[in-house]
């Protein structure tokens, strides 16, 4: 178990990842394997792991990724010869549908940044200056891209005089610059001090773990989008949560006929193909705006050049 969470630690997997990589493996499996007097891998058997799933009390999309994991624990511990066989590899399918991606339209993004302005902090020793700070944080992630934990731990030598931000993606290891628009390039440079300011850093002390520090954060938003009560279409309240600002820079950008391997690069997915897939409907959106622009094109094209092929008058 040690062994095959040192070489996940080694792939430069964030610290999330390994977190749940820990909880599932160190603090589930073995804690259970321990209660049932299991004590070697080689005694492992397909109904000892759905006897270990039945424990589970994720919802079915967490179930669904919980599993794709411990599969591939003992895909790596048969590639090592610790076991004969993978038992995981004949546990069900677990189906799990992902949730649709959400963003904030124009009006909805405004309303936030709106809100931000008579937002008023209280726990977690905020600042006078947080209500300030959670709107730049909120621009940020809007215009770069970035998840909370990323913005909130990003380092100033990253923002560039030219109003570009570095973005170091670990899933690529490829660097990328994405340009940021002129106020708020500005907003982060003259970003009023946290409670415990660090020159590092923009949003984070530097102190305690980066999840606390995005813990804090997401409290302070649940009470900002408690405050916006942003509503759907149909009138039923809009669930809301930080990643999508991050979905909000995607969509606007896919719709805004940005091509989709660069949305990709930007975002740092490895493969264009989980961009296409976590954004399909907008995807299809932009195809749909592209079929439009076209149509509209027609109209100021000669009409003699797109009428209809005449009919041929048979001969009696």
């Amino acid at each position: 178990m040690t062994k095959f969470l040192a070489s996940k630690k080694k792939q430069n997997l964030n610290e999330s990842t390994l977190g749940k990589l820990d909880t599932i493996f160190e603090k589930q499996l073995l804690t259970w394997a321990k209660t049932i007097s299991l004590q070697y891998l080689a005694d492992v058997t397909l109904p000892h792991l759905e006897d270990f799933r039945e424990t589970w009390k994720d919802g079915p999309l967490a179930r669904k990724k919980k599993q794709e994991r411990v599969i591939g624990f003992f895909y790596y511990c048969l590639r090592l010869g610790w076991i004969t066989k993978n038992p995981a590899a004949l546990l069900g399918r677990i189906k799990a549908d992902d949730p649709p991606t959400d963003y904030f339209p124009k009006e909805d993004f405004n309303s936030i940044i709106d809100a931000t302005y008579i937002y008023q902090p209280k726990g977690w020793s905020e600042c006078r200056h947080q209500s300030t700070r959670l709107r730049i944080l909120t621009l940020l992630m809007r215009w770069s891209g970035l998840a909370i934990r990323d913005a909130i731990t990003l380092e100033r030598r990253r923002l560039n005089d030219r109003n570009e931000l570095l973005l170091s993606r670990a899933k690529t290891g490829h660097p990328v610059y994405v340009p940021l628009p002129e106020h708020v390039a500005e907003a982060l440079r003259t970003i009023p001090p946290g409670p415990k300011p660090n020159p590092r850093y923009f949003f984070w002390s530097g102190n305690g773990s980066p999840k606390s520090a995005v813990g804090n954060w997401q409290r302070s938003y649940r009470r900002l989008f408690k405050l916006v009560d942003l509503k759907r279409e149909d009138g039923s309240p809009k669930r809301c949560h930080p990643h999508m600002f991050r979905d909000t820079f995607a969509v606007e950008m896919l719709l805004a006929g940005v091509p989709l391997e660069q949305v990709a690069m930007l975002l740092g997915h490895k493969s264009v193909k989980i961009t296409e897939k976590h954004y399909a409907p907008w995807v299809k959106a932009r195809q749909e705006q592209l079929a439009t622009s076209v149509r509209k094109a027609w109209e100021v094209i000669e009409p003699t050049l797109i009428q209809q092929p005449r009919k041929r008058v048979r001969s009696a």
